[in-house]
């Protein structure tokens, strides 16, 4: 780190293509101003005006240096401007020399505690980045017969993190995945989604039913008297040698199988409550299952996909989108996918955490 500040540790400032203009213009005034003054000759100054000078600096930079460059400049120019207006009084003379060094001193305190706080936040992040790989665990790209990709974008970039979760456990009873999405946001939605997370690490490993996992997880949050949280999951169990897949959907959005060009919902046997509202409801989970063939891709999902909504209003089409892909391979399916919805909700940003999984059947 330099004596300046943690600019050497922070990204490169990129400043919007309109801010450039403004200043831009800024600085055109500030060098009008200068030639005005020399025009005008030794009765009037306008060398107060050369304080905006390391402010300007300022703004376009993350090092106190630059900001004290400026201003040392514009001294400089305020001692030549003075004495080219020699018969002007002391005090006027005195008044612009103080008021640029003044902004001067400003400026550079200024940027200093700007990198200073953008330092914090990088920090911030690094640690929300490290949580996320602790809690959200990338999966293989290839086990058993599937291929997997995994896209996470929380709503808010600055936290890295959100309610979303996934998993892909190779266990003893078959290839199990996990996708949920926990109601909420923030820290407790973070909290409830690593409970929800390790129980099924550890249930997924344990009972050879599907379902059990399910109820293991809906007791898990239902014993849980902080925050009063649920979540909606969907469950996936993919046998290592092949065979029929069995789901279970915990009230969560279907997911999309994509088989020869054709996008379908793969529908539950039943509809059933969100993680933690079983016994409130007095429902139940089944089992629903499926038979994959070698190039099916299945496409799971958070609602922050298929209900982000453009300026009319109008939800993501994911499976009108899905269906018009080219048949590569599962990341770049979720790249598109996952470019498209930002390009649907436009500057006004994602409202909600988006999650993408998505498995495809090999030979």
């Amino acid at each position: 780190m330099t004596r300046d500040g943690p600019e050497d540790v922070l990204p490169a400032l990129r400043l919007p293509r309109r801010a450039k203009r403004l200043l831009g213009c800024a600085f055109l005034l500030l060098v009008a101003a200068v030639v005005a003054d020399l025009i005008t000759g030794p009765g009037t100054t306008l060398s107060p005006v050369l304080a905006v000078a390391p402010m300007l600096a300022g703004a376009i930079t993350r090092s106190a240096r630059v900001p004290l460059f400026a201003g040392a400049v514009a001294t400089a120019a305020v001692v030549l401007l003075e004495l080219s207006n020699s018969g002007l009084p002391l005090s006027v003379h005195l008044a612009a020399l103080i008021t640029v060094l003044a902004a001067t001193l400003a400026s550079a305190a200024n940027v200093v505690l700007v990198a200073a706080r953008e330092r914090e936040l990088t920090q911030v992040r690094t640690v929300a980045e490290a949580a996320q790989r602790a809690l959200l665990r990338p999966p293989p790209e290839r086990i058993g017969p599937l291929r997997v990709a995994v896209r996470y974008a929380a709503a808010a970039a600055e936290a890295r993190i959100g309610g979303d979760l996934y998993e892909v456990v190779d266990t003893p009873h078959g290839i199990r995945i996990l996708l949920g999405d926990v109601q909420g946001h923030g820290l407790p939605a973070v909290e409830t989604a690593t409970d929800v997370l390790g129980v099924f690490r550890e249930a997924a490993r344990t009972e050879p039913d599907l379902v059990r996992v399910a109820e293991r997880l809906d007791a898990a949050l239902s014993e849980r008297r902080v925050n009063e949280r649920f979540a909606t999951a969907f469950l996936l169990d993919v046998a290592p040698a092949g065979g029929p897949a069995r789901f279970v959907n915990c009230g969560h959005p279907r997911p999309l199988l994509r088989r020869a060009g054709r996008v379908t919902e793969l529908a539950p046997p039943l509809h059933a409550p969100p993680l933690g509202l079983l016994g409130l409801i007095g429902g139940h989970y089944r089992a629903g299952g499926f038979e994959p063939l070698p190039g099916d891709l299945l496409i799971l999902y958070t609602d922050g996909v298929s209900e982000a909504r453009d300026t009319a209003d109008r939800f993501y089409p994911l499976a009108e989108r899905l269906a018009a892909l080219p048949a590569t391979g599962p990341g770049a399916v979720l790249d598109a996918l996952l470019a498209e919805v930002g390009d649907w909700v436009g500057a006004a940003g994602p409202t909600d955490d988006a999650a993408l999984l998505a498995l495809r059947w090999e030979q």
